[in-house]
């Protein structure tokens, strides 16, 4: 009995995961009209805040999901919502992603002839939390316990690798140039705005965690955006901190490297919710030691950054 009423709790819970989703994205489900003049904003988990700071009531953006998130009925739903939309903002995907027709020239395509295009790069910087990686491997889908970011720290100790467990200054400022590096270089690549300059000075707004920045960065960025839609008006200050469900911890030794004018913090905070940063520590040595095949896939890719550690 106790193994049907469990399972009847599970689809419930996946129900109502089902429609809280349908009424999040309303407009996009076609479950409400989309407003007049509206545009749409795919790409990561960053596309979300870009749509907040360059909507406004000339130029409305709907919200859909992650592109990460999206299954095929997603992306035909995408696809029809392009084909009325006056204008896109939209990070580089390369076609086919994941199988679908979720690629930037496949999304472009399906805009009306008048629609604007702005590309914006996604973004990653590792002068606030030079430990940290956020990636994926090949062979394994799932993501650590707590939170889906990876301590390099850690994972050089599931390697048993050396490495320290601090940085001085230089090799803190090494690693954020070295993230910039890799953003000029996909700036490079073909983009309509730049955001690497955006990154200076350092102040603590501007990364959340390694792949969420901060409002220090989105809100110029927005402004760069709305210029390049030739949309009337500015960007948009939320009135709070934007793409801030995950902080990671602020750790001392990178507050004295930057001579930040903020206060170190040790936790995390999930949620709104402290989490302390030795009860994930623990839960992510239990993961790696039950994946040994991420540890020695991500050691491998994560090399450069290791190095900037094991160089101390």
């Amino acid at each position: 009995m106790r193994g049907r009423e469990s399972g009847s709790e599970s689809l419930a819970d996946e129900d109502a995961a089902v429609i809280a989703r349908r009424r999040h994205y309303a407009e996009f489900f076609g479950d409400a009209p989309a407003p007049e003049g509206y545009g749409v904003v795919v790409g990561n988990c960053q596309a979300e805040s870009i749509r907040l700071v360059v909507s406004n009531d000339t130029h409305p953006g709907v919200r859909v999901p992650a592109v990460h998130e999206m299954d095929a009925a997603d992306a035909e739903r995408l696809h029809r919502l392009l084909a009325g939309a006056s204008f896109l903002v939209v990070q580089p995907i390369r076609d086919d992603y994941r199988g679908l027709p979720l690629g930037t020239a496949q999304l472009r395509a399906a805009l009306p002839a008048h629609a604007r295009t702005v590309v914006v790069p996604s973004l990653r910087y590792g002068g606030l939390q030079p430990f940290q990686a956020a990636i994926r491997v090949p062979g394994v889908d799932e993501d650590p316990p707590l939170v889906a970011y990876h301590d390099v720290r850690l994972l050089a100790e599931a390697a048993g690798l050396p490495v320290a467990s601090v940085l001085p200054p230089d090799a803190v400022r090494a690693v954020a140039e070295d993230s910039l590096a890799e953003l000029r270089r996909r700036e490079d690549l073909g983009v309509d705005v730049v955001a690497s300059d955006l990154y200076a000075p350092v102040v603590a707004d501007l990364a959340r965690t390694v792949n969420h920045p901060g409002n220090a960065v989105f809100l110029p960025l927005g402004e760069r955006i709305v210029a390049a839609l030739g949309a009337p008006g500015s960007a948009v200050d939320p009135g709070r901190p934007i793409l801030a469900g995950v902080r990671a911890p602020l750790e001392p030794w990178v507050v004295e490297a930057w001579d930040l004018d903020a206060e170190p913090r040790p936790e995390w905070i999930v949620g709104g919710e402290t989490l302390d940063a030795r009860t994930v520590a623990e839960a992510h040595r239990g993961w790696y030691a039950a994946h040994p095949e991420f540890v020695t896939a991500a050691v491998e890719r994560l090399a450069p950054l290791l190095r900037r550690w094991r160089a101390v």
